[in-house]
């Protein structure tokens, strides 16, 4: 009886520890539904959130989160695009937010756009305008160039992946960033988000978006999320597509916060003169504008990596009569 006893303990605690991980406390602005996937011989869950509007105007918004975050940070997009109409779909990535966080996933991002094709596919959605943030930008253009019959619009806030740090910077090991990631608490999340993120700046709102970051810490289960978040680095590193980007059909309209200095291994580079230049967003998104054919460029003045966050009213301005017209 006792081994019994001791089993079912066992077994709860290892289901509880999977749905910590996979963010069953932290609450989402909307109803959280679930793709079920079969990806690299795994059964997963792609968690999303599918907002319709009270008055449809019959277009899709996809959007896509940034590395360190889950769809749950795109509340007050939705809450604005659903309210002009938009069926607004923001998808978890598989090892983000509510999604499963797998064991030995390949992290690509072709195959996160596949996973994303999947869902899309499942809700029947055949066009959409595309908004992606951050490695979500990343991700946003690599499904454009996969799937350029889908995105009718193509929208870029502060992207990743718009210089090739391999060439800048040295490359850190998927197990150095493992131990990095394993060290996150609050605090450190913190730090990181205030300095690359708000340019020194700090609200007290932003403290949920490091709740969101760090959510899992602590769980007995973390080394796997650890473990992702350092596999995702290593993809966001490794597989830049800033080479493709005069392939790209879509419109596409780049918003770019003039503060924002994000650059990944920046500080492992010991050259003062290449430290200097990595990162200079309102630079490289004007490179990458006259790169893909046809694109618009705003500069959000003094915001840093989040304008969505920091200043939504200057965020939103822009990106409404672009999807409009």
């Amino acid at each position: 009886m006792k081994r019994l006893l001791c089993l079912l303990l066992l077994i709860s605690s290892t289901a509880l520890a999977q749905q910590n991980i996979m963010l069953s406390t932290y609450e989402y602005p909307y109803l959280v539904s679930y793709l079920e996937l079969n990806s690299q011989h795994q059964q997963l869950k792609m968690a999303y959130m599918d907002v319709k509007p009270q008055r449809p105007n019959g277009q899709v918004v996809v959007l896509l989160h940034g590395k360190n975050f889950g769809g749950a940070y795109w509340k007050t997009t939705i809450a604005a695009l659903s309210e002009e109409g938009y069926r607004v779909i923001a998808p978890d990535q598989i090892g983000f937010g509510k999604s499963s966080k797998p064991v030995g996933y390949q992290f690509t991002f072709q195959q996160l756009a596949i996973n994303t094709k999947a869902l899309l596919d499942k809700l029947g959605i055949k066009k959409i305008f595309l908004l992606g943030h951050s490695m979500g930008g990343m991700l946003s253009m690599r499904f454009t160039l996969m799937y350029p019959e889908i995105v009718a619009k193509l929208i870029l806030e502060d992207p990743l992946g718009l210089e090739d740090w391999k060439r800048m910077a040295p490359y850190a090991s998927i197990d150095s960033n493992y131990q990095k990631e394993l060290k996150t608490d609050f605090a450190s999340a913190k730090k990181y988000q205030q300095e690359n993120y708000y340019h020194g700046s700090w609200k007290p709102e932003y403290d949920e978006w490091v709740k969101l970051q760090t959510a899992a810490v602590g769980d007995p289960q973390y080394p796997v999320v650890a473990m992702n978040n350092a596999l995702t680095s290593d993809m966001i590193f490794t597989q830049p597509v800033i080479y493709e980007l005069n392939l790209i059909k879509a419109p596409t309209l780049l918003i770019i916060g003039s503060l924002d200095k994000t650059a990944i291994n920046r500080d492992l580079v010991k050259d003062p003169a290449v430290k200097a230049q990595m990162g200079n967003y309102p630079k490289i998104a004007k490179a990458a504008q006259q790169q893909i054919p046809g694109s618009q460029l705003v500069l959000i003045d003094g915001v840093g990596h989040l304008p969505h966050i920091e200043a939504f009213d200057r965020f939103i301005g822009p990106l409404e009569p672009f999807l409009k017209n």
